[in-house]
């Protein structure tokens, strides 16, 4: 609260929006425990609704996925934390009841656009396939069948995995195809942002990474084993080879 002459103006709350996705806990709990919540409004969102906010301006940061970074002007990565992988992250795939090579059609998930855009890369480079790409419906996982294969993300994909015959990985396809890290989102701004609440508030993601098993614990999922998720397919510190491959990323889908 600040004096200025005899009024008190209250500081406004930093608007902080993420995806409620399984693979986010970590990271939320520990900021939901942390004194930087008192100084935030945290909202949740689907992953692709997150950089039209932020472009908007309704909110201030956003756990963004990367492929949209370059559409936001000023947008820039505020903490050393995010969703990543050094490969097989188990939650973003492409799924079929056939091999890659019959495939002849992809449906894409439409909650996340980095995923898609890995996709269509990998199809196009790694895979070597020209296939014809539909949006997804609400339902659209009823319709993967054939010769048909879509794009699962987030916590659907990981109730998917024994429902399929074939499962590509998408950040293994990524690091058979560059030996590179990949980064699914960022904490991501385009305004100035304090950095006192920037330096707690990335303690506050770092603190719950110190927390896994208490993470586990409150989120119940019997489809796939969330302590090896957190532990061992995401990656949630953004070091040197991470930035390294997202910048690899941002790079080709540019061209």
């Amino acid at each position: 609260m600040y004096l200025c002459g005899q009024k008190y103006y209250l500081k406004s709350k930093i608007k902080v929006a993420a995806v409620s996705y399984l693979n986010t806990k970590p990271l939320l709990y520990g900021i939901e425990r942390s004194d930087i919540i008192n100084d935030m409004e945290l909202l949740v969102n689907y992953p692709s609704e997150l950089a039209k906010s932020l472009k908007e301006g309704s909110i201030d940061m956003a756990l963004l996925p990367v492929a949209a970074i370059p559409s936001i002007p000023g947008a820039h990565i505020v903490s050393d934390y995010g969703i990543a992988s050094d490969g097989n992250v188990a939650s973003v795939a492409i799924f079929s009841q056939v091999p890659m090579e019959q495939i002849t059609s992809v449906y894409l998930d439409y909650q996340s656009r980095s995923s898609v855009r890995l996709a269509q890369l990998l199809m196009e480079k790694h895979w070597k396939k020209e296939v014809t790409y539909k949006p997804a419906t609400e339902h659209y996982i009823e319709y993967i069948n054939a010769d048909s294969a879509g794009v699962i993300i987030g916590d659907r994909a990981l109730k998917q995995l024994n429902n399929f015959e074939y499962t590509y990985d998408l950040a293994t396809g990524w690091k058979d195809h560059t030996g590179l890290d990949f980064v699914f989102a960022a904490w991501v701004a385009n305004k100035p942002i304090p950095e006192d609440f920037l330096k707690q508030f990335n303690a506050a993601n770092a603190l719950g990474l110190t927390h896994i098993d208490e993470v586990v614990a409150e989120n119940p999922f019997p489809y796939y084993d969330l302590k090896t998720y957190y532990t061992q397919n995401i990656k949630y510190y953004l070091d040197d080879q991470k930035i390294k491959g997202m910048n690899k990323f941002l790079e080709l889908i540019k061209e």
